[in-house]
This record gives structure tokens, C-alpha cells and sequence, in this order.
């Protein structure tokens, strides 16, 4: 059994995809001959030549000929005898007609085709096409009067008019071309070609029915379907009125159609039976409206609208969801830009991605270490002392004895000694000066010219670390641009999440409070980054959005959310617009107090506050090398560029780093700064402590003080600077306290700043940042007697639960679980 329903579904699935390929066959060759061979044209053509309105006028046929002349040239013998015929089919002199309108069409054309601007002066041949061999006809069978004239004018202006309307309607039933989405123009100009198309079947019937009801109620069902109630009425009044001046006597089409379309479109979301009940209904109260015989008179109306509807029950989903993305506002158009704004951000994605593994690649080539540095040594301590031996040993008598096989490695081993030992810029030690005198007998010479060398190779080797220490730089920018490209390419590929069932609950808790929500948008849902805005209808506003949105909205998605804008209505019962967003689970409340030496108003020391992007909270402290401008400006540079990297996303050792390089870089000059800086979570409340250079901090927690410390040196000293950083666990109520070395170093007479300064914090009983920070700085001014001998600069900071004004009451979920 199993076998046979195995062979059963693979004789199914050969079907199917060979009827695929029948349909795939059949879909290519309705292509090669409808759009390449132009037979779709051709057939626009025929039944435009029969198009006639006002019972004379035919503005059609030469304006479609002029627009097929300037898109598809090579197709217009084809098109011009298509079109010819069929305005035959109506009368042999309209035949004659509009074979003569081309005529003087192509003949002008051809005289005015090295003219620029081609559009506008087809406009006016369309006009002088449609209106010369008019006025030969009128003229020839009698005098022409002052209504001959007037209907010769209006024909003229209708095929210039249409030409334009032509002009945007022809491209579009061409496949060479990718239209994402049609605009409005373009949509009302392809339903006046359909509707100039359908007064060209005027007089073709189906028991009693018109060819052109059917075709314009089928139109007006299937866009009222796809775009709803505007486009539906849209094109009942643009298709009624064109069909209404071709036959006057059904110029209650147009109201039919109108009103359908309107009804249709409501009624949309019952898909084609709600469209079609639409239809059914305008087509009763309109037809009895305007028919006064009786029921016979209302049948063919009634038919033509069963034959449409028929049409449309007939018409496959799928062309009409592949119609509904061109057409703007609808659910496919939005899914189609949707789509394409997914393919753009993966596009910039990837390429973000490919310039921060470019960058990535940099990084490592110039943070590449130097595999012959030991090598590079060894050559340069060989240049060196074949220096040395140039201008002292190459002339000496016992060059042969000192140099020769049984002394070279003594020889050498005293030269490369002497070397070692002078590099620190002093002379030798006795011992190996006594040594070197007695090997060699130009002793004093060689120790003058190995000082002498030794400068220019110290200043060489200078410009390498220089070098290498540049290349390291480089190499940790490079690196930190790489991963903010690569971070920031990760979340131009994130797609906006699907909140419906959040959506849905938030509505109906809202709601179950007495609350009329207008519109809900829920951009981020993600824990901590939490982004919801909405429209809410309040009778007074009186703070609902923060003591009860706030709260609910809470409740349901299980963290504190608080509003961070309001717009109030100043009408009563008009929309309020809230956002709501989560906060942190703990803020920072900071305090500092600062005095500059000897009381003067420029202090060495900078500080700073930076809120940095994920939740983060960064303290800084800069003390400057001395006092004065000078200081300040060092201190104040220092935390601009820490800012500024911080902010760009950089990670905070990196940033340390790049700091310390660029200061060290930058100026030849002795330029130190300390650098303090803590960087606190306000998600968990964890801290890092980056200290550069700078003195210990504290944190008071109740009655305990700890101590902060780390022993790296200010920035800008070494070039290679090591950070260490150190990571604490704050506590609701800790006091964190910062502060500079005019603080830490300034009481006198004291064995152990440590416990003092931890003692003078324990003693405290403020936890107002402000007012302890205060405190400690005038404790330390009184303990010096009221010198003030370096800069001072504390800073306080006091870690608490973000605690809101407003609390949630988990009722709403309760009820849920009741129910």
C-alpha cells in the first residue's frame, strides 16, 4: 500500500509540474505576442478607431497614434491599419477619417522630428492632425458654422489632452520596464485609456447587455477590490463619464457606476461577494431610479452586472494580489515596500559588514607584531659597533691581534658590553673600564666614539617606538571602528517584530479601563528599550497617561514603563498623543564641589557627566599636569575626547588608549593628565572603574567604606599604556566619592590618608550628594588651615532604585487567569 501511494503522489507531483510548464509556455507566448508583437496595441487600436462621443467627435485614434509614434515607432504600420479598420467598422467615412488624420499626422511628424521637445509639439500636430481633416470633411458637404467651428476646436483640444493622458497610459502595458508601484496620475490615466477603449465596443451586446457596461463594472469591481471606496468611485465617475458622452441616453452610468464603486469598496473586506453585493445594490436603486417603465427595462442593467460579477468570480486570486502591489495603499503594495526596504537594509547591511571587516583587516595588519625585531636588534647593535670599530680600530697596529679568530668573541663581547652599559647616557663602570684598558690600547677613544654614536642610535630608536607606538594607535582605532560598523550592521538587519497579540491585549486592557484608544503603535518590545506610542481619547486630561496607562502597560509586559512625551488636545474629546518607554531600573543623582589653587578661578581639574547609549552612566574626573590655563586645558581636552569616543560606541579601554596615544602624539612637550572614570549600569547597577594615573575612590555603603585603587600611570607618560580595569557591585543607597589629588594628598600630618579619608566619609550622616561632596571639601580646606595649595575637585554620586511615581496593580492579568 505504502508503494502504490508513493507512485500515486509521484504521478501527482510529474502532473503538477508539468502543468506548470504548460502554464509557464503559455504565459511566455501570450507575452511574445500581446506585448512584443504589439497585437495588444493593435487591439487598443481597433476599438479606439471605433471610439466616437458627442455623436461626431473622435479626439481617440489620433492621439493614440501620435503616442504609439513616439514609444513604439517601429509597430506603427501594424497599429495605423489596426486602428484604421476599426474605425471603418463603424462607417466607411470615419474609416477615411481617420486614415486621413494619420496622414497628416506622420506628414508632420516627419517635417517636425529634428524639433526638441517632442511631447509638446506632438501635442500641437495631434491638434492640427484632428482638426484639418475635420474641417476638409465639414467644408466639403457644406458651409461651415459657428458650431462646425466650435466642434472642430474641441475635437482638436480632447486629442491633445488625451495625447498627454496617452503618453502616461501606453508604457504601462509594456513588461520592460519595473514599475514598483503606480502613482495616482498614472492610475486615473490608465482608466480613461480603458474607458476611451470601452466606448470603442459600443453597439456590441449580450442579450440586451452592453460589452461596455459589463467591461466598466468589471473594472470598477475588481479596483474597488483591490483599493477600496476611493478608487473604487474614482473610477465609476472617470469610466461613467467618458462612457456617458459616447452614448447620452446612459448618462445615468456614471452615477451607477460611482456609487458602486463607493459601496463596493466599503464593503471590501468581504472580498468579492462584499464588492459584488456593492455592485448588486447600485445597481437596483439606480436602475429603478432611473428607469420608469418597469422591470424590463432594468433586466439588461441587471445582467450586465450578474456577467461582471461572474467576470470577477472567475478572475484567479493571484492576479489580483499581483495588480494590488502596484496600486498604492493597499496591503500587497505595502508588503512589496516592505520587502524592498528589507532588500535595501541587507544591501547596507552587507556592506557596512564588508567595511568593518576591511577595517578588521587593517587593524591586524598594523597590530601585527615584528617577527624580526630580535633580528632588527642584532643588525642595529652590528651598525653600531661597526661604527665604533671604523673610526677607532681600523687603523690601530693590533687590529689583526684583537679582531683575529682567537680574540674576536673577547673583543666583541667588551664592545657590546660597553654598549649596554653606556645606553643609559653615563660612563662605564670602573670594572669594565679597567677591562677595556686593558685589552685595548685606544680605550679612551673607543669610549668617546661608542658615546657618540650611542646619541644618533638612541634618537633612532626613539623615532621606531614612535613609529611602533603609531601603528599601535591605528591599530586600536581601526579595531574599535570595526566593531561599532559590525554592531551597527547587525541592527540595520534586524526586521520590526510582530506585537499583534501584545497589541490585542494592551487594547482590551485599555479598554476595560474606560479608555477610548484611537491608535496603538508598538515599535520595540525588548526588555530595557521598551517604545510605544499611542492616540488617546480623554474627556480632561488629568494625568491618566502616567497614573494609569503607565501602570496597565507595566502590568501586562512585566517592567516599569512611564510616559516621556505628551501632546494634550486642547478640545475635549480630541486625541492625545503619549509615548511610553521603559526606564532604568536605578539612577544616579551626582553632586560635585571644586576650588582651584590659591582660590583663582582657573582649575587644573575637569569633570565631567556622559550618558552614554545601552543604559550607561559614566563619572570623570581629569587633573591636568600643574595649575592654571594650562592644566585646564590638558584636563579639559582629555574628557572632550573621552566624550566624544565614548559616545561613538567605542569600548572604554580602547578609548583610554586612543586618548593616551593622541596626547602622546601630538606635542613633543612633557603633557600629563590623570584620568578617573566610572562607568555605571543602570540596568544592574555594576560599575567599572577605569583609573588612570588618578586616586582611589570610595564607596560608602551604610557604615562601610571601600577603597578603589589601581597603579596605572597618567595618560600621555608612557606610550604603551596598560589599562586595568576594576569592576564593583553597587548597592540601592551607595555613595559613590571621586576626587583628584588636591583632596586626596592635601591633610597634613597625617600617616594614613586612606583612613582618614574613610573615616571623615564614615562620619558624614548626609546622603545628599551635593551636601556631602561639599562637606568633604571643606573638611579638607579646614584641615590645611584655609590654604588651598593644588586644585580640588570631589565628586559624589548616589546609586538608587528608579522607583515611579506611579506603581502598577496586577488586576488586569488576574482577571485574565480568572477567565
Amino acid at each position: 500500500m505504502e508503494t502504490v501511494s508513493r507512485k500515486k503522489w509521484g504521478i501527482y507531483g510529474v502532473e503538477q509540474k508539468r502543468l506548470e510548464n504548460w502554464k509557464k509556455k503559455g504565459f511566455d507566448l501570450a507575452k511574445l505576442l500581446l506585448i512584443e508583437k504589439a497585437w495588444l496595441l493593435a487591439l487598443v487600436g481597433f476599438l479606439l478607431g471605433r471610439a466616437v462621443v458627442l455623436t461626431t467627435v473622435s479626439p481617440f485614434a489620433v492621439a493614440f497614434l501620435a503616442s504609439i509614434w513616439l514609444t513604439r515607432r517601429k509597430k506603427m504600420v501594424q497599429i495605423t491599419l489596426a486602428t484604421v479598420a476599426g474605425a471603418s467598422t463603424y462607417h466607411w467615412t470615419h474609416g477615411l477619417y481617420i486614415a486621413g488624420a494619420a496622414f497628416v499626422l506622420y506628414f508632420l511628424a516627419l517635417l517636425c522630428k529634428r524639433i526638441p521637445h517632442q511631447i509638446r509639439v506632438m501635442a500641437v500636430l495631434v491638434f492640427l492632425a484632428s482638426s484639418l481633416p475635420r474641417m476638409l470633411a465639414l467644408s466639403y458637404e457644406n458651409t461651415l458654422s459657428s458650431f462646425d467651428w466650435m466642434m472642430i476646436g474641441v475635437e482638436g483640444i480632447l486629442g491633445s489632452v488625451l495625447f498627454i493622458i496617452f503618453m502616461q497610459s501606453i508604457p504601462l502595458l509594456s513588461i520592460k520596464r519595473y514599475y514598483p508601484a503606480l502613482k495616482n496620475e498614472e492610475i486615473v490615466c490608465l482608466i480613461i485609456l480603458l474607458a476611451s477603449v470601452l466606448t470603442g465596443t459600443i453597439g456590441w451586446q449580450i442579450q440586451g447587455a452592453g460589452i461596455e457596461q459589463i467591461f466598466s463594472r468589471y473594472f470598477v469591481l475588481l479596483l474597488a477590490l483591490i483599493g477600496g471606496a476611493a478608487m473604487g468611485s474614482t473610477v465609476g465617475v472617470v469610466a461613467g463619464l467618458i462612457l456617458s458622452l459616447a452614448n447620452v441616453a446612459s448618462l445615468y452610468e456614471m452615477s451607477l457606476l460611482a456609487f458602486a464603486g463607493l459601496l463596493g469598496g466599503l464593503l471590501k473586506d468581504g472580498k468579492k461577494f462584499g464588492v459584488s453585493i456593492g455592485l448588486v445594490i447600485g445597481t437596483l436603486l439606480i436602475g429603478v431610479y432611473g428607469q420608469e417603465q418597469g422591470m424590463q427595462e432594468v433586466y439588461p442593467s441587471l445582467l450586465a452586472s450578474a456577467i461582471s460579477i461572474l467576470l470577477l468570480v472567475l478572475t484567479p486570486d493571484s492576479w489580483i494580489r499581483r495588480m494590488a502591489r502596484f496600486i498604492p495603499g493597499t496591503a500587497e503594495h505595502s508588503q512589496e515596500q516592505e520587502q524592498y526596504l528589507q532588500k535595501v537594509r541587507d544591501v547596507t547591511a552587507n556592506r557596512v559588514q564588508q567595511f568593518s571587516n576591511v577595517f578588521d583587516a587593517l587593524a591586524k595588519s598594523f597590530a601585527t607584531p615584528d617577527r624580526a625585531a630580535e633580528d632588527v636588534r642584532n643588525r642595529e647593535t652590528d651598525f653600531l659597533l661597526g661604527n665604533v670599530t671604523e673610526q677607532t680600530c681600523q687603523l690601530c697596529f693590533k687590529k689583526d691581534r684583537c679582531w683575529g679568530a682567537q680574540q674576536f668573541d673577547r673583543t666583541y663581547q667588551l664592545m657590546e658590553t660597553l654598549k649596554e652599559d653606556m645606553e643609559d647616557g653615563g660612563p662605564p663602570n670602573k670594572l669594565l673600564e679597567r677591562n677595556l684598558e686593558s685589552h685595548c690600547v685606544k680605550s679612551k677613544k673607543v669610549i668617546e666614539t661608542m658615546k657618540h654614536e650611542l646619541s644618533f642610535h638612541q634618537a633612532n630608536q626613539m623615532l621606531r617606538r614612535q613609529v611602533q607606538e603609531s601603528r599601535r594607535f591605528v591599530a586600536d582605532q581601526l579595531n574599535g571602528v570595526s566593531e561599532v560598523m559590525g554592531d551597527f550592521a547587525k541592527e540595520i538587519v534586524k526586521e520590526k517584530e510582530n506585537h499583534e497579540h501584545q497589541e490585542v491585549e494592551m487594547m482590551a486592557a485599555l479598554r476595560a479601563a474606560g479608555l477610548v484608544v484611537d491608535k496603538l503603535d508598538v515599535f520595540s518590545l525588548t526588555k530595557g528599550s521598551i517604545d510605544i506610542e499611542m492616540h488617546v481619547s480623554i474627556q480632561g486630561y488629568h494625568g491618566e497617561g502616567q497614573k494609569l496607562i503607565g501602570p496597565i502597560l507595566s502590568d501586562i509586559l512585566g517592567e516599569t514603563v512611564v510616559v516621556t512625551k505628551e501632546e494634550i488636545a486642547p478640545f475635549p474629546d480630541k486625541s492625545c498623543f503619549l509615548a511610553f518607554s521603559s526606564i532604568k531600573k536605578f539612577v544616579v543623582d551626582t553632586g560635585v564641589a571644586h576650588a582651584a589653587k590659591g582660590g583663582g578661578f582657573v582649575s587644573g581639574d575637569s569633570f565631567s557627566t556622559i550618558e552614554l547609549g545601552a543604559g550607561k552612566y559614566a563619572i570623570a574626573i581629569s587633573d591636568g599636569m600643574g595649575n592654571g590655563d594650562r592644566a585646564h586645558e590638558e584636563s579639559t581636552e582629555t574628557l572632550r575626547l573621552l566624550q566624544q569616543i565614548l559616545q561613538s560606541g567605542i569600548r572604554e579601554e580602547v578609548a583610554i588608549k586612543s586618548i593616551n596615544s593622541i596626547l602622546s602624539l601630538r606635542s613633543n612637550e612633557e603633557i600629563f593628565a590623570t584620568l578617573d572614570l566610572a562607568v555605571i549600569d543602570l540596568h544592574d547597577a555594576a560599575v567599572q572603574f577605569l583609573k588612570i594615573g588618578s586616586t582611589p575612590s570610595f564607596i560608602k555603603r551604610g557604615d562601610q567604606v571601600l577603597k578603589i585603587e589601581s597603579g596605572n600611570l597618567p595618560i600621555g607618560i608612557v606610550q604603551d599604556l596598560e589599562v586595568d580595569v576594576v569592576q564593583e557591585q553597587l548597592q540601592p543607597g551607595d555613595l559613590l566619592v571621586m576626587m583628584s589629588d588636591g583632596i586626596f594628598e592635601a591633610p597634613r600630618h597625617v600617616e594614613n590618608t586612606d583612613v582618614w579619608l574613610k573615616r571623615k566619609i564614615k562620619e558624614m550622616n548626609t546622603t545628599v550628594p551635593q551636601e556631602m561632596a561639599d562637606l568633604l571639601l571643606e573638611e579638607v580646606v579646614r584641615h590645611r588651615a584655609g590654604e588651598i595649595e593644588d586644585d580640588m575637585t570631589v565628586m559624589v554620586a548616589a546609586i538608587d532604585r528608579n522607583m515611579p511615581e506611579w506603581a502598577s496593580i496586577p488586576t488586569y492579568k488576574n482577571k485574565v487567569k480568572e477567565a
